[in-house]
């Protein structure tokens, strides 16, 4: 499935982190590397003199040879390439360019006041990609290959049922457990009626879609896997589908997640893509995000 993997770097302790991901990712998937690092055409536009031109690029060029040395130690062979532009276009155009099957990128940590970044790089190639992204967050824990569990969440779109076959992937090639996971959002649900309480037959209802749909997810996911783990979970939280997928990751010792950038919950919203948002911005585990329904 990912037989070339782009590999964006910027210098930064977070893409290194990601690199070594991608790279053992790669040895597991046996495929081709491209490292790239994008030297931002603002910063060459503040520049003075030639020579402040040059120390950008040549500080590119030592980003480069980093990683390089990290896939040597690693046994991955790669291939560099340094340009400049705007990254997160550079990105997207450079994967189409040499046929990438996923691209690999760090997510940024926390500001001085505590509060999560994703990245603007990170979320603008999530929304310009069609590739799929794999994104490794500053907290991912250092055992880079250990993907023994691995969530799927799942609404029952087309979107996320491409992500299951992504996760279905990497499982057969990890030995990974696929827990699938639909998400009841009660107030959600609440707020669609406007109502002081929920029924119970409805929330019942609501469970049993979840039920039917983690089934069929499972049934496509198929035999091959070594395990697959399925559940219909309550979220009460202001924070919807997304705390009840962390409640999940945390509660559960997840390793990966692969999920959908967009979709539509068991009352017909289209919430994936706040969800992965709110998930890349909270949770300490790699998050493969699928861009574009295959």
């Amino acid at each position: 499935m990912y037989d070339r993997i782009l590999i964006a770097v910027d210098g930064s302790d977070e893409a290194k982190r990601a690199a070594k991901r991608g790279l053992e990712f790669a040895r597991v998937f046996d495929a081709t590397v491209d490292v790239l690092h994008v030297v931002e055409r603002k910063s060459l536009r503040l520049t003075r003199t030639a020579a402040e031109k040059k120390r950008l690029r040549e500080r590119g060029e030592t980003v480069l040879e980093e990683i390089v040395e990290i896939a040597s130690d690693i046994g991955q062979p790669v291939t560099t390439e340094l340009t400049d532009g705007k990254p997160s276009i550079r990105i997207t155009d450079y994967a189409a360019e040499r046929d990438a099957e996923l691209i690999v990128v760090g997510r940024q940590g926390v500001t001085g006041f505590g509060k999560r970044l994703l990245g603007g790089v990170t979320e603008r190639l999530l929304h310009r990609s069609d590739v799929p992204v794999f994104v490794v967050p500053k907290g991912a824990s250092d055992a880079t290959t250990d993907y023994t569990d691995l969530l799927v969440p799942t609404d029952g779109s087309e979107l996320a049922a491409d992500a299951a076959g992504h996760g279905a992937a990497v499982a057969r090639r990890c030995g990974s457990t696929v827990h699938v996971v639909n998400v009841v959002d009660l107030q959600a649900a609440g707020g669609a009626f406007d109502a002081g309480g929920l029924e119970r037959e409805f929330v019942e209802r609501l469970e049993a879609d979840g039920e039917a749909i983690v089934e069929d997810v499972a049934t496509g996911i198929g035999d091959d896997v070594s395990a697959i783990a399925t559940a219909v979970v309550r979220t009460t939280s202001f924070d919807g589908v997304a705390a009840g997928v962390r409640e999940y990751i945390d509660d559960t010792e997840i390793d990966l997640v692969v999920m959908g950038a967009r979709g539509r919950s068991n009352l017909g919203r289209h919430v994936l893509g706040s969800v992965t948002s709110a998930l890349l911005q909270t949770v300490d585990v790699p998050v493969l995000v699928v861009t574009r329904s295959s």
